[in-house]
Parts: C-alpha cells; structure tokens; sequence
C-alpha cells in the first residue's frame, strides 16, 4: 500500500480576518468589474441595471453561505476540494479540485492581459507614438511581479492585497459619490424597478433576469479565503466571515455604483452605457467629473488587475500544495519555501503558465480577445463548482452534522443557490434554446472553443482519476482528509 511521504505544513496562525477578508475582495477584482463586466449588462436591463445587480447579489449570497457553512466545519488549503470530497465522496473531491485547478492558473493571464492593453491602450491614447502593440511588456512585467510577491509569503502578498483592495474600492466609491451628488433632481429609485428596462427586444423582467445574469458572474471569487484556512488564525471563524462579509460588502459596491452611473448617465437611455467613452464608460464619467477622478479611475483599474493577479496565484498554488501533499497531482508542488513557506514550485508553475497562455494566445488574436477567450474558460467552469459546492453543503450536514442540521440552512438554502447559478452557466457555455433565457446567444469564434478545451480538461482530470484510483487510491481519499484536524484546530 502507497503511502503519503510528510511534507512541511503551512505556515500556521500567519493572517488574520482583514488579510482573508481582502483575498476574497481581490479575487472577486471590484475595480475591474465595475468597469467593465456589470456595465455589459446595460445592453440587457437598461436603467433597470441596479435592481439587476441587486438581484445578482440575492442570489450568489445563498452560495456564500454554503461555502461559509462549510468553511466553519472544513478548515483546509484544498477548500472547495476538500469541501466536495467530505460532503460526497472522494473522487467528487478530486474532480472539483482538478477543475478548480485549472479556473486559477488562468485568473493571473487573464487579469494581466487586461493590464497590458489597458495601460498600452492609454499610453497610446495620451501619445500616439507610443504603440499598442507592446502591451505585452506590460503583461510580463506584472505577472512576474505579482508572482514574485506571493513567492515573498502569505503575509506579504495578502498585506499587499489588503493595500491594493483598499484603493480600488475607495476610487470608485469616492467616483460614485461624486456622480450621485452630480446626478442632483435626476436621482430616482425607480432604477430599482422595471420602470427603465427599456432595452430594444429585452423589455421588462426579461432584460432584468438577463442583466442579473452577467452581474452575477461579476462576484466569482468570494470564496478565494477558503484555501488560506491553514494559514489563517482561527480559519473556522475567520474564514467563514471573511466569504460572507466579502459578498455582502462588495454586494453593496456593486449596488450603490451602478446605481450612481445610471443615474448620471441617464436610465432612459442607459442600454447603449456599455458603448459610452469608446467601450470605457467609467472612464468617460470620471471625465465629466475631473480630469482626476479620471486618472483615478485608470489606477484602480490597474490596481484591480494587480490584486486579482496576487489573489488567485495564491489560490493556485495552495490548491496545488494540497493535491501535491496526498498524491494527488506531482508531490513536487507541495515543496515550500523555507524561509516564506511558500508553495515555490506551484509558483514556478504558475509564471510559466501565465506567460506562456497569455503571451501565445494575445499573439494569436489580440490580448482583448485573448482576455474573451481565458475568461469564458475560467467562468464555464467555475459555475458548476459552486453548483457542486451547494450540494455538498447539503450532503455534509446529511453525512457529518445531522444534530447541526437546519431545514433552511443547510437544504433550502444551498438548492436555491444551485438553481440559481444554472441561467449563468448556460449563458456563459452559449446554450441556447433554453426555456425563458432566450437572451443566451450562442459563442462565436474563437470564444466558443474555450468550453471544449474546459471539457478535455475534465476529461483528463476523470483519466487522472482513474490512473490514481488504481495505482495509489490513497492520494484520492485524503482529498477528504482535513489536517487541522490532527493539531486539534
């Protein structure tokens, strides 16, 4: 029988709540999402965006719970893995875990082609000397130092993190308050309502449920405390706080400033919002404010990209350390640092990877196309694992906690968020004909190849499964195994 070699823990009781706290913010990149994802949804709910983001928040807040429940009871670095292997089965576990995997390594590309053609793009904006076509510069640049602040140790990168949260929420905030103030008599709460959803063929409720769809997508990443558990003092309590104040903050975020650029803008003919300032529409409105605020504006931005960057390398990696230690992927990726007690290798990976995606792919197409394509990959997969989250929510309390067990909590709740997160799979995967969401527009090319390069990788991932269920069947059951557990944590 295989049996698991001892490899160097984490370093324990190394962040607190505030460090968590903002992980989770980062992850979910407000500045970036503000920006540019939840303004997309104008084009669906017209001046009724608010109450679409509103509703947005409703609904991913029953899956912050779930994974808060679960996080109480499940302290792990293989968070979400460790989550599904506990409350279903093992081999669950190591499917999300793979798939989860995967949705990581591709946040830093993703995120750091979208500071490269936004700074190139800018640059060349202000002096058109400067070409455009050096974004890549940028990209490199800021891969290798997000990669070498995590490389620097948890309480580096998520002090830095911390940093980086704040400004973005402060700039947009301080924008926000700025366009209500602007915004005067024309301020209504009737964007709250289906009074403006006047959007050319997506009228009423139907825009709305569409527009909640993509905002809904715009707080993937809550959950990116979880993996920290294990470096986290007291992970039970401050991790759950820190998915569910992150939700709930960044809820409210996403709220009050998309109700601050519609009311500036104007609901009545907020559809076309998206397209304001050249496809750049907070930056147009930071520019009716103050050349400021618009300077503002493109810092946060970047900041944003840079704290999303940091945010998911730490995922990644503690994903990779956990798999590696059991077996479960190359036990190489469980080597920590001994001075930072950073997972190195797993970051080695994640740079080469970066670079390599990003570059080739910003080649291919253009790195705008390039972030279309990394993005849709990481959503289409990382919707079905909160779906899996909520059902394992469901089966952790059935298994392990019947005396804890509460109607609402733990059943009601979690098949609500599940069913509420199927519209934002189907519309992200480009799964038309669905009854009621015949706003889903089919992927064109080359988008719609990133769902079957998702799909092959699932694929390997059940071969991986396979292999390993043979050769060593241990490194499969100890996906479930918490190790807090064995220091009476």
């Amino acid at each position: 029988m295989a049996t698991t070699p001892t490899v160097a823990p984490l370093e324990r009781n190394a962040v607190g709540l505030l460090d968590v706290l903002f992980q989770s913010i980062t992850s979910m990149a407000p500045g970036a999402a503000i920006a540019a994802s939840i303004p997309l949804g104008a084009g669906f709910a017209s001046g009724a965006l608010p109450l679409a983001v509103l509703i947005a928040f409703v609904g991913i807040l029953f899956t912050a719970w779930s994974i808060g429940q679960l996080a109480k009871h499940i302290p792990a670095a293989g968070s979400v893995a460790t989550y599904n292997a506990v409350g279903l089965a093992p081999w669950v576990g190591f499917l999300v875990g793979w798939a989860y995997a995967a949705v990581e390594v591709l946040i830093v590309p993703l995120v750091m082609l979208q500071l490269g053609y936004t700074v190139a793009g800018e640059w060349n904006s202000e002096q058109s000397s400067f070409p455009t076509n050096l974004w890549w510069i940028f990209m490199a640049a800021g891969t290798i130092l997000m990669c070498y602040l995590v490389y620097r140790g948890v309480k580096t990168s998520t002090r830095v993190g911390v940093v980086l949260g704040f400004v973005e929420i402060v700039v947009f905030l301080s924008l926000s308050v700025a366009l209500v103030i602007k915004a005067g008599h024309h301020n209504t709460l009737s964007v709250f309502t289906t009074h403006y959803a006047n959007a050319k063929g997506y009228s009423g409720m139907t825009g709305v449920i569409a527009g909640a769809v993509g905002a809904l997508l715009a707080f993937s990443g809550f959950e990116a405390a979880a993996p920290l558990a294990e470096e986290t003092r007291d992970p039970r309590r401050n991790v759950q706080r820190a998915v569910l104040l992150s939700t709930i903050l960044i809820g409210a975020l996403y709220i009050f400033t998309t109700y601050a650029a519609t009311v500036a803008y104007g609901p009545a003919r907020f559809s076309s919002f998206a397209s304001y300032a050249n496809g750049v529409p907070w930056d147009g409105l930071a520019r009716t404010i103050s050349v400021v605020f618009w300077a503002l504006v493109l810092f946060a931005i970047i900041n944003s990209t840079l704290a999303n960057a940091n945010a998911g390398a730490n995922v990644f990696t503690r994903t990779a350390y956990a798999f590696g230690r059991v077996g479960a992927f190359p036990r190489v990726l469980a080597d920590l640092h001994p001075r930072f007690k950073s997972p190195r290798v797993g970051i080695l990976v994640e740079l080469v990877l970066s670079l390599a995606l990003g570059l080739a792919l910003g080649f291919k197409y253009t790195p705008q196309v390039a972030f279309g394509i990394l993005g849709t990959a990481i959503v289409v997969i990382v919707v079905p694992v909160y779906i899996a989250c909520n059902i394992a929510c469901i089966g952790y309390f059935a298994r392990h906690r019947k005396e804890e067990q509460h109607l609402l909590s733990h059943i009601v709740v979690p098949i609500i968020g599940a069913l509420l997160l199927i519209p934002g799979f189907f519309s992200v995967a480009g799964i038309t004909g669905i009854p009621g969401l015949r706003f889903i527009s089919a992927l064109t090319s080359p988008y719609k190849y990133a769902p079957y390069a998702m799909a092959a990788w699932l694929l390997v991932g059940i071969v991986a499964l396979l292999v390993l269920r043979s050769r060593n069947p241990q490194a499969v059951d100890k996906v479930a195994h918490v190790y807090l557990e064995d220091e009476g944590m």
